[in-house]
């Protein structure tokens, strides 16, 4: 594995079969990618705000695939595919993606429906769910991310601020707070990830 797609901590890694489908030609430097796949999911929020979708559109797989597609698509060929790995520790068996994606989004159709939960906790029960399964070969946390912030818009209520800083950097307090929140939300207590949702 070379520098390029030496994983943060806590984030996917990208297997070598996985690596060989870069696009971006021109990506020599881990900020070279950076650069690539942040303006490619610039594009991605483009093209999820200007569709106006409704709540339970999306929360739907098509939608879900579409959005990682438009994130990452023009940066690597598995854009909206899920991943064909294990992952160790991280993410459902990779042949349950597809049965435990059909389930989440049904329970999230319901809940969306039915107002099971004010509409911050519906979108960050959304995200935690999204990121436990870990469809994706990478970029699950960006696209969980926006994933909540657009459900949780379309319930009438602003964008999360995700601890209003970088999670992207590896080193920094904020992202082990982060992860932190989620590996709570995995023993069910999702109560300081909603605050970071927040703050």
């Amino acid at each position: 594995m070379t520098e390029i797609f030496k994983p943060l901590e806590g984030a996917t890694p990208i297997p070598p079969d996985d690596q060989k489908k870069l696009l971006a030609t021109w990506v020599t430097t881990r900020e070279d990618l950076n650069a690539a796949e942040e303006d490619n999911i610039t594009s991605g929020l483009a093209w999820a705000q200007h569709r106006k979708v409704k709540p339970r559109t999306i929360a739907s797989e098509r939608f879900s695939r579409q959005l990682h597609k438009n994130m990452f698509g023009k940066v690597w060929k598995w854009g909206g595919a899920y991943r064909d790995v294990e992952l160790e520790g991280i993410g459902v068996p990779r042949w349950q993606i597809a049965s435990k994606n059909a389930e989440l989004f049904d329970q999230f159709q319901y809940w969306i429906e039915h107002k099971t939960f004010s509409p911050d906790e519906i979108a960050v029960r959304f995200h935690h769910q999204l990121v436990f399964v870990h469809a994706f070969p990478n970029g699950n946390g960006r696209h969980s991310r926006m994933m909540g912030d657009l459900l949780v818009e379309g319930l009438g209520e602003k964008p999360f601020t995700w601890g209003s800083g970088d999670l992207q950097d590896d080193t920094a307090e904020l992202r082990k707070a982060y992860i932190a929140t989620l590996k709570k939300a995995d023993n069910g207590d999702i109560s300081d990830l909603l605050a970071f949702a927040r703050s």
